[in-house]
């Protein structure tokens, strides 16, 4: 049985948020948290309660249907970290003139699944 979870429009480019998913794919929930509670990058915590909120699903999901979930064999089958929307801001420059700033965001969506 398969749970997932999602977050969109997260304020970091995709790239600062792959490095962080490369970390934890394929790895047990328990180890992914460790993991991701001594990483520095600023990604680690956005993932972290992306985490924390499958799990949730998985037990939600598990009262609902008495499916036989085993949350303690849950693993990060996928875990993805796909380019959002663009936002832009202008930056005032010298002589009259502007600068185009461009703010990235990203989707990320996770799925657990029992070994």
């Amino acid at each position: 049985m398969e749970v997932s979870a999602k977050l969109r429009n997260l304020n970091m480019g995709c790239r600062k948020g792959r490095y962080v998913a490369d970390l934890v794919r394929t790895q047990p929930v328990a180890d992914a948290l460790a993991i991701l509670q001594g990483c520095p990058r600023a990604a680690a915590k956005p993932i972290e309660k992306l985490i924390r909120s499958a799990l949730a699903n998985a037990v939600e999901k598990n009262a609902r249907q008495s499916a036989g979930l085993d949350l303690d064999g849950l693993f990060v089958k996928t875990i993805t970290v796909d380019q959002g929307k663009h936002n832009w801001r202008i930056k005032p420059r010298a002589m009259g003139r502007a600068n185009w700033i461009r703010k990235q965001s990203s989707h990320i969506s996770i799925v657990l699944a029992e070994r």
